[in-house]
């Protein structure tokens, strides 16, 4: 939910057990969100994770799958859902054959789960984010952080 706040998602999706046996088991102290994203940003279980999406939105898988469009490369839609795999399986093939992209990070080994979320909504916030802009930082900075360069 962090990764997801600071890159202006619009929602999360989760199918299966595991997310919400974590919340339940493992306690607060292992709450990364320490920016309240949930506060803002709904999180919600589903059973088929395409469903109820707009017509419009695209369908982007992130997998270490071959065949995939390396994510230097990948120009990201105005809108899509982006499917990311468990870290210890891979997105089921059906799901991978109906995508309208599929991507990956190219890496020695494989990123866990939420590393994956952070380089990929990086990389979109990055395409498309303007440059020479402080806006940005100053909007995402916390409170601890008034540094500037001197030009």
């Amino acid at each position: 939910m962090r990764a997801a706040g600071c890159y202006q998602a619009s929602e999360v999706r989760y199918t299966g057990k595991r997310y919400a046996l974590a919340a339940k088991n493992r306690g607060e102290q292992y709450n990364t969100d320490t920016k309240r994203a949930s506060e803002n940003i709904p999180l919600i279980a589903v059973d088929n994770i395409l469903e109820g999406l707009d017509s419009d939105t695209k369908v982007v898988c992130v997998d270490l799958v071959e065949g995939a469009v390396a994510l230097p490369e990948f120009q990201h839609p105005a809108k899509a859902i982006y499917v990311f795999g468990p870290e210890d399986g891979t997105i089921d093939q059906g799901l991978i054959d109906s995508a309208d992209a599929v991507v990956y990070v190219p890496t020695v080994g494989c990123m866990n789960l939420a590393s994956s979320v952070n380089v990929l909504l990086y990389d979109r916030l990055a395409k498309g984010a303007p440059t020479g802009s402080d806006a940005l930082i100053r909007q995402s900075r916390d409170t601890n952080n008034r540094v500037k360069v001197k030009r």
